[in-house]
């Protein structure tokens, strides 16, 4: 999760002040809407539903011309669309969707196409350890952003101390180096870097499986396009739904292609991987998803993640869970 406090109250004025998207909608649909749609991280297979659905023309045909702005270190999503640098964004968990609601900021999710959050713990094998519990005492790896985010929900449910807390810099030779330690990561894929470059096979645990209740992977739009181009937004979220069905369970390729485009140093086994992880973990077909299609939300979903995060402090009870997200661009 990006550090969102010390900006958003004076972006949000920005974000408020005119729509990003009245150019393209007074054209009366004679020319594509321009979309540019910032990701959170360097292009890679969790991104693959939205890279799909471009080289596949999914968002052409629905009168869109979408563009990828692909993140990295340092990129801040929410301040990106405050700025209009973007007209709209990915929200990588709903920590950060949440910290929009509370400071007032004009955005909200309107689809989460991961309806498992990816996150995982990584301990070393043959260490007795055999579930999250284990791991009170140990020291752990985290970066700023999960600090903030999952965090303290480790902390209520299992008891972890902020004194466990080691600095994670995106680098695990600390990790290898100390076999009481624990790392966070990605299910999809730190696990198979770990074992493709160090030859150890970790223990892994999926926070989603052990009942952290939030979404990933979701798609911000501000309330100005909401407003002014709603069947824009919509053509998004239907466009992407059939991107990650297509990535997932047709050909990948011309989304792997635009993906090692624009992120030359990703490789094909560590794309195939992390697809196969996605489909095995249920990461984007689980939960909502089931019933209500690829990108589904809930309002019963969104309150237990609220409740959750309201009872360990990090919100108050007065935070309407509501002003984070909107269901009007959902359905199968």
């Amino acid at each position: 999760m990006k550090a969102l406090r010390p900006i958003v109250v004076v972006l949000a004025a920005l974000l408020a002040a005119c729509s990003p998207a009245k150019r393209e909608a007074s054209s009366g649909g004679a020319r594509p809407t321009v979309i540019r749609f910032a990701t959170d991280w360097r292009a890679q297979a969790e991104q693959g539903g939205y890279y799909e659905a471009l080289a596949n023309g999914e968002y052409k045909k629905r009168g869109l011309d979408v563009q990828i702005v692909q993140g990295g270190p340092g990129v801040n999503v929410p301040q990106l669309l405050a700025a209009h640098a973007v007209e709209m964004g990915m929200g990588s968990n709903s920590f950060i969707v949440m910290n929009l609601a509370q400071q007032g900021v004009p955005v909200k999710a309107v689809a989460a196409y991961f309806q498992k959050d990816p996150q995982v713990l990584m301990a070393h094998p043959g260490q007795g350890i055999s579930s999250i519990a284990d791991l009170k005492g140990r020291p752990i790896l985290l970066s700023d952003a999960s600090i903030g985010a999952f965090w303290p929900w480790l902390k209520a449910k299992y008891g972890f101390t902020d004194e466990q807390i080691r600095k994670y810099t995106f680098n695990s030779a600390p990790f290898l180096a100390n076999k009481r330690a624990a790392q966070e990561g990605y299910v999809s894929s730190e696990p198979y870097t770990l074992e493709k470059q160090a030859g150890m096979k970790p223990v892994v645990f999926l926070l989603a499986d052990n009942g952290y209740p939030g979404y990933a992977n979701m798609v911000l739009a501000p309330d100005s396009l909401i407003a002014t181009n709603p069947a824009a937004v919509k053509a998004f979220v239907e466009a992407t739904a059939q991107g990650w069905r297509d990535y997932l369970y047709g050909d990948p390729k011309p989304g792997d292609a635009l993906i090692r485009k624009d992120n030359p140093e990703m490789t094909q086994d560590v794309l195939g991987q992390a697809r196969e992880k996605m489909r095995t973990y249920g990461l984007v077909e689980s939960g909502d998803a089931r019933t209500g299609g690829i990108g589904a939300m809930t309002d019963a979903r969104w309150r237990t993640f609220a409740d959750t995060a309201i009872s360990e402090g990090v919100y108050p009870k007065t935070l309407d869970p509501k002003r984070a997200y909107t269901l009007q661009f959902l359905g199968k």
